[in-house]
């Protein structure tokens, strides 16, 4: 349906992540993938969906000078909001287990931003859910972190992962949106381009 939509534009999506590839094909969208590197640096002073909103923006800049008159370029950013600070990808297994004592028995934020980028424009989205943990053990934290290796993922966990199935006890907001991706907004704002 949205393909119709777009009717002879070229989506891009610059970014690596297996699961906004796959939200993309769900949606039933043609795509390509570009990937230029950025790097996640941004200001202190940011909070909350500063931070998510400025590092997408960042991501797109690379492009902008290649970027065709009939192509839509798709960057995005999670971040973790908790205690606040952002927390990002874990560097190594201490920094994740220190991320998942954080997160354990509270409730956090997260926050996944697009930027969705033409030759003429550049819409930015938003989207926030609260996600709250049980109190999880040191074993159960160690057990995750081994088997599933979430140094890609923002907060060092992925919810449809074994430690959002034995973890998380609410939510508040969209699911899809803590796998790194606000697709019903972005379909919103998509067909409305």
């Amino acid at each position: 349906m949205l393909n119709s939509i777009l009717n002879d534009k070229k989506l891009i999506l610059a970014s690596g992540s297996p699961r906004r590839s796959f939200f993309l094909k769900e949606l039933g969208l043609d795509f390509e993938i570009r990937l230029k590197d950025t790097e996640e640096i941004y200001s202190e002073h940011l909070k909350k969906e500063e931070i998510s909103e400025y590092l997408s923006v960042q991501k797109a800049k690379p492009f902008k000078k290649e970027l065709k008159e009939n192509e839509i370029l798709i960057t995005a950013d999670t971040i973790v909001w908790h205690d606040s600070i952002a927390l990002g990808k874990p560097k190594n297994k201490e920094e994740a287990f220190q991320m998942l004592s954080s997160l354990s028995n509270k409730s956090h934020l997260v926050i996944s931003s697009v930027a969705i980028t033409t030759v003429r424009d550049q819409i930015i989205l938003s989207d926030s859910t609260k996600v709250t943990f049980k109190k999880l053990n040191d074993k159960e934290i160690n057990y995750y972190i081994d088997n599933y290796q979430p140094f890609d993922k923002a907060g060092a966990y992925g919810i449809q992962e074994w430690i959002g199935f034995i973890g998380v006890t609410e939510i508040q907001g969209s699911y899809f949106n803590v796998m790194g991706f606000p697709v019903q907004k972005f379909y919103e704002t998509l067909r409305q381009l």
